[in-house]
């Protein structure tokens, strides 16, 4: 992820983000900085808050942004555990199964 990021393309970074944190698996998020964009690094920081304010429902912040050379790192944690997740994915395909076995039938 960069600072100067597209509104789209941050939508979609952070559609994948929530698909991986409703799996039960943490997410390490990294902003990338290049020539002019180091002298501000509070940008990357108010883009990471907003992304962590976006995901709350889903997640927690678990490292908070840090600076390390050009690039600043945040890890979210998921706030269902990996086994509750796996089990609602599996009773939501178990329901998808027998309602597709009913309209078969």
């Amino acid at each position: 992820m960069r600072p100067k990021i597209e509104n789209h393309d941050y939508e979609t970074k952070r559609a994948h983000i929530e698909k991986f944190l409703k799996g039960g698996d943490k997410v390490k998020v990294t902003m990338q900085f290049r020539g002019r964009e180091q002298t501000r690094p509070e940008l990357g920081f108010k883009l990471l808050q907003r992304l962590a304010e976006d995901v709350a429902l889903f997640a927690f912040v678990e490292f908070a942004p840090k600076q390390e050379g050009r690039n600043m790192t945040m890890v979210l944690g998921p706030t269902k555990k990996k086994t509750e997740a796996v089990a609602e994915q599996r009773a939501a395909r178990k329901a998808k199964e027998l309602a597709a076995a009913k309209e078969e039938v």
